[in-house]
């Protein structure tokens, strides 16, 4: 598994730097008209954080070989896709109920870390 995580952590940061790029640049245009610079800058910045996170979880799951690592990972992962994919989308389409769904992408994350703290804890 720890294999998985870092590579899906460098797939995260891959595309963070990729997506903040592309809207830096071929978005810029388009984010500042409808308002959403800012909402697009928070998601590709939790991408690329919490893509570091994975990879940090799947190098710590050889050193701490408990399911709170594991765990963490997972969690990261579904943060990411929720938090950052429903900004993504909102970004895009402007459906504003994708905002409610983002909180729970960032619970994920906060989970995430606190399993992460567990298990180096326990391990």
């Amino acid at each position: 598994m720890n294999k998985f995580f870092i590579l899906a952590g460098a797939v995260s940061g891959f595309l963070g730097v990729s997506l903040g790029a592309f809207g830096a640049h071929a978005l810029k245009d388009f984010l500042a008209a409808s308002q959403r610079t800012d909402t697009f800058e928070t998601a590709v910045k939790y991408m690329f954080y919490h893509g570091l996170a994975l990879i940090l979880a799947g190098i710590l799951q050889k050193e701490f070989p408990v399911s709170a690592i594991t765990n963490a990972g997972w969690a990261f992962l579904i943060g990411i896709l929720i938090f950052s994919g429903s900004l993504f989308l909102l970004c895009a389409t402007g459906i504003r109920v994708l905002g409610a769904v983002t909180p729970l992408g960032g619970v994920a994350m906060i989970i995430g870390w606190g399993l992460l703290f567990w298990g180096v804890y326990k391990g």
